[in-house]
């Protein structure tokens, strides 16, 4: 149960003055729906009202407070035309603007003859100063109600600012002075203040220098984000290493057959990868691995010699990939060489239906199939296996924590887990949201692995690169033509997939193919196996080829809008080629000017083919939140803490976390106890249920 000391702060934002039905919907959007969401929504800037000049010192565009006297009132002769009220004092005088005005609203405030305090944003007109619309206008007494500091927040379409100013005037006081859950050495040494003092200052910043993530308030309540966020991942990790393992351990017979049928030796990498993944299904904990490999070092390889440990110990083993295209894909790739082992291999997506369902659904029960591929159709009621023993993941990031671990319910208590991604993380993104996991790297290439000839054109540059196609068809070469969007739109001027495919479709006719996220899975297949095939041989695409698409044939890579993708995404992209024995080229067509980032980008992908390279730089030119897409629901969003600006502060938060489940496993100390508050309060509810008295 959440404890009570926290309840106002889960109070619907309804709650707080100015909000009504229609600002909820908005605030709700912009923060979301509790009190709590609108308090870690910190301001972005700040307004200073303390400077106090005489109209004659006013200065164009900046914010100034006036005392001046009220003059003559004019108000204008039709709708389009705005009210204008003259002011003055002993130096000069200036205009009051109003556009669409209340008359009686500007004579009530504006009385003529009377003193006012105007605040507001000074512009010069027709050579003399003028102030429209004014942040405030009190009379000579109410200078104390006037705020001389007053924070900026980031805001949505129809969301006042002055709204948001209010509900947040109206949520500090229920801040609550909370058990302190920070060491109290470490505390002294950062200077840090409370957390509920540290939250009051950040949203009442002093300077412009108290909104950067350098300071002090905002520092510490980054480190108590990143400090909830290590300990749920740590307790995670703990419960999944309690839960009774069961110790795996194959005769390797399987593996040498199929190790016999492989046109290439292990790498080293892979040698010493399979070496921690036997090691960790050998001991009686569970596994909980992630397996980090660059496009193409060969990650499918190491999860069947893996599966094959399980086998191999009489047990089953399950691979889930996150799409029909790379769930069929594994199965094409791992089948002959199951069949080779006269291992028994079965695939499972949401397409088997009626009675062959069935028929696997029994195999897999019976213990009959061993190795099963599927999607997300792997997690439904009526999937039972007779014994799995390890759970390979592919493409985590696409896969939430939840997930992963409805997967491991499915074996019983005691299923490894063996996770795969090709997407390289940087060791911060690597501690944030898989923290709860051991780390194997694949970081070398298998022999043989030619590296991609990558150049960039600019876009007028088009009709010069089909001609250049038509060359490589000569060759008996396959092309990805990949673009950003679906179909052309008014927001965007990219190329949309579908005028691109008429357009080479008229030039090389029945050679072309299209593939997007739009079409039903079957007819996206079917143009999929149709490449693989050789039949078609211009593939256009949008990003759904990104992951795991394996054509070796295929050896030119056109992206087009290089520009409007990202390192990692490109790095994806240009992995599809390269992977036969043919050399392979990758072309990035951009539309100039580049803009300094994506010059960056595109510079970076010129330069290097190490993924590990690529996703740092990725890191450093985009930051966190859009480094794996988006919104992938691996990824934890911090709502305070910026972890590229915040690095150190985020090892410091690891070091602690593993400090304290090592003392206090249960959190049953004192400071155990407000951090239990801690994680109750960045919503890690689900860390806690695994405390024994959670």
């Amino acid at each position: 149960m959440r404890p009570e000391i926290l309840f106002p702060l889960f109070a619907p934002v309804r709650s707080l003055p100015g909000i009504g039905p229609r600002l909820e919907k908005l605030v709700e959007k912009l923060a979301g729906p509790k009190i709590i969401d609108l308090l870690w929504h910190l301001p972005s800037g700040l307004i200073d009202r303390r400077n106090r000049p005489k109209i004659a010192e006013v200065r164009d565009g900046e914010i100034a407070t006036i005392e001046a006297t009220v003059g003559l009132h004019i108000p204008p002769r039709t709708k389009r035309l705005p009210y204008r009220v003259h002011v003055f004092d002993e130096t000069g005088e200036m205009q009051i603007v109003f556009f669409n005005p209340r008359p009686d609203y500007i004579a009530k405030t504006m009385p003529e003859g009377e003193r006012r305090i105007l605040s507001g944003r000074v512009e010069f007109y027709q050579g003399g100063p003028q102030m429209t619309h004014p942040d405030h206008i009190v009379p000579i007494d109410g200078l104390q109600d006037l705020p001389l500091l007053e924070p900026i927040y980031p805001l949505t379409a129809g969301l006042p600012l002055k709204s948001i100013q209010k509900a947040m005037k109206g949520a500090l006081p229920l801040i609550p002075d909370l058990p302190e859950w920070q060491n109290g050495p470490w505390l002294k040494a950062q200077g840090w203040t409370s957390w509920s003092s540290s939250l009051t200052s950040a949203h009442q910043p002093q300077s412009a220098e108290a909104v950067e993530p350098s300071a002090s308030a905002r520092a510490r309540l980054a480190y108590d984000e990143l400090l909830a966020n290590q300990l749920a991942l740590g307790l995670v990790r703990l419960r999944m290493k309690k839960l009774p393992g069961r110790p795996v351990v194959g005769t390797g017979k399987l593996r040498v057959k199929i190790g016999d049928a492989l046109p290439f030796a292990l790498t080293g990498a892979q040698v010493r990868s399979l070496a921690e993944i036997d090691d960790d299904m050998k001991s009686p904990h569970r596994m909980l691995r992630l397996l980090q490999g660059d496009v193409g070092s060969g990650k499918t390889v190491v999860a069947l010699f893996a599966m094959l440990n399980a086998v191999e110990a009489g047990f089953q083993a399950a691979m889930m990939a996150p799409t029909e295209i790379l769930a069929r894909q594994h199965f094409a790739t791992l089948a002959p060489l199951c069949e080779t082992a006269g291992v028994t291999i079965e695939l499972l997506t949401g397409r088997e239906k009626g009675r062959r369902r069935e028929e696997i659904l029994a195999t897999i029960s019976s213990g009959e199939t061993k190795i099963i591929v599927g999607t997300h159709a792997l997690f439904q009621e009526d999937v039972v296996f007779h014994a799995l023993a390890l759970a390979v993941v592919d493409e985590q990031h696409r896969f939430g924590v939840h997930q992963r671990l409805m997967l491991t319910s499915k074996g019983g208590p005691g299923t490894d887990v063996l996770v795969m991604t090709a997407t390289p993380i940087p060791r911060t993104l690597t501690l944030t949201a898989y923290g709860d996991m051991d780390i194997s790297k694949l970081d070398e290439k298998p022999p043989g692995r030619k590296p991609v000839d990558t150049r960039a054109l600019p876009l007028d540059r088009l009709e010069e690169v089909v001609a250049s196609l038509e060359r490589a068809l000569a060759k008996d070469a396959q092309v990805y033509w990949v673009c950003p969007l679906v179909e052309e739109s008014d927001e965007v001027d990219a190329a949309a997939a579908e005028q691109r495919y008429e357009h080479l479709r008229s030039i090389f006719g029945a050679a072309v193919g299209l593939v997007h996220g739009r079409m039903k899975a079957a007819d996206k297949d079917a143009v999929m196996a149709r490449f693989q095939k050789g039949e078609i041989r211009i593939l256009v695409a949008t990003t759904v080829i990104e992951v795991g698409v394996n054509v070796p044939a295929a050896t030119v890579m056109v992206i087009e809008h290089a520009e409007r993708f990202g390192l990692a995404q490109l790095h994806q992209l240009r992995g599809r080629v390269g992977r036969g024995g043919d050399k392979s080229s990758c072309l990035l067509l951009y539309q100039a000017p580049l803009g300094e980032t994506a010059a960056a980008r595109i510079k970076i992908m010129r330069e290097t083919e190490d993924g590990f390279r690529i996703a740092e730089e990725d890191l450093r030119l985009r930051g966190a939140g859009e480094l794996l897409g988006t919104r992938q629901s691996g990824l934890p969003a911090f709502r305070i803490a910026d972890i590229e600006e915040q690095k150190e502060l985020l090892a410091a938060a690891h070091d602690d976390a593993r400090m304290i489940i090592d003392r206090d496993p249960e959190l049953e100390s004192e400071r155990g106890g407000a951090l239990r508050i801690l994680l109750y309060l960045f919503e890690r509810d689900e860390a806690i249920r695994y405390l024994r008295s959670g």
